[in-house]
């Protein structure tokens, strides 16, 4: 009996997140190394089925790191990495290609269908959605060349938008299309960002392989549940934000000062990691925030 009231009591927690997110949108980005975990990823889509269910409007933006540098690696291409950016030239292009934009985004959308929810694939041989530029980073020595990488500067929303009111579940790869029809690979934390700023989401979820941004890196326990902007751009400063975190947190900040309500990020492996960051007081992962407030007083 007892069992059962705690389960009652959860839902009954939920049911004020349940209420203050209807018809919402919530942004989550699915990164390679929860794909690669076919457990962690059924609990995921499941959990996005459920948000859909209860009237939130996910819409999924994914990567797929891990499956094409295995990919790369079997055709015989080192994977090559650039301040956390896949350096992408023509051969390279031709596995993200295959591998993110169909094989990985088709079978999202297939598997989010068989849950019992409604998705549709936005990729190119569908519907594109995002139209970018090809992008240089700056170095010590000038300009570095990352091949056909590329940043988002339009998001087609009212397709999105479309989709997601009609209780469909919009699936995007991070990629997208330049003005002469050429396709460019995107790191997909900025391309989840590029599509909350559309959206004017209320939230961003990323799902990584880590709980969150920690005081310690290399200590699970040292999570940082809340932290705001200010102190981000202090933990990248001073180096406890590091290496792939870097544009990543990068990413949050920008979404935050163009209107998205609050990022997250959370370790994607946990059962439900999703459904516990959005539907309980405490959440289990990172909230990046403007100003100061505390975490349990709103999710």
């Amino acid at each position: 009996m007892q069992e059962a009231i705690e389960k009652a009591s959860t839902l009954i927690e939920a049911l004020e997140w349940i209420r203050k997110f209807r018809d919402k949108i919530t942004v989550i980005k699915l990164g390679g190394s929860v794909m690669g975990d076919e457990t962690a990823l059924r609990h995921v889509l499941i959990d996005i089925v459920f948000m859909e269910t209860v009237g939130m409007r996910p819409v999924l933006v994914h990567g797929g790191g891990d499956l094409i540098s295995q990919a790369m690696r079997e055709a015989g291409i080192e994977p090559q990495f650039v301040q956390g950016r896949r350096y992408t030239d023509e051969a390279t292009l031709k596995i993200v290609e295959e591998v993110l934009a169909y094989q990985t985004n088709e079978r999202l959308a297939a598997e989010i269908e068989k849950l019992g929810g409604r998705a549709m694939n936005l990729n190119f041989r569908t519907t594109n959605v995002l139209t970018g530029e090809k992008i240089q980073l700056e170095g010590d020595e000038g300009p570095i060349d990352l091949g056909q990488v590329g940043q988002v500067t339009r998001v087609d929303r009212q397709v999105i938008e479309n989709l997601c009111y009609a209780g469909t579940v919009p699936v995007i790869p991070s990629m997208c299309l330049d003005q002469e029809g050429q396709i460019l690979n995107v790191n997909a934390d900025t391309a989840a960002m590029a599509v909350a700023q559309s959206l004017g989401a209320e939230k961003l979820v990323f799902l990584s392989d880590i709980n969150g941004v920690r005081s310690d890196k290399d200590d699970p326990d040292s999570l940082l549940y809340t932290l705001t902007a200010d102190r981000a751009r202090e933990l990248i400063d001073s180096g406890v934000i590091d290496a792939g975190m870097i544009p990543k947190v990068q990413a949050c900040l920008e979404t935050l000062d163009q209107g998205v309500g609050k990022v997250h990020i959370i370790d994607g492996r946990i059962r439900h990691s999703l459904l516990l960051e959005v539907y309980t007081t405490e959440g289990i992962g990172t909230q990046l925030i403007q100003e100061s407030e505390s975490k349990a007083n709103e999710p």
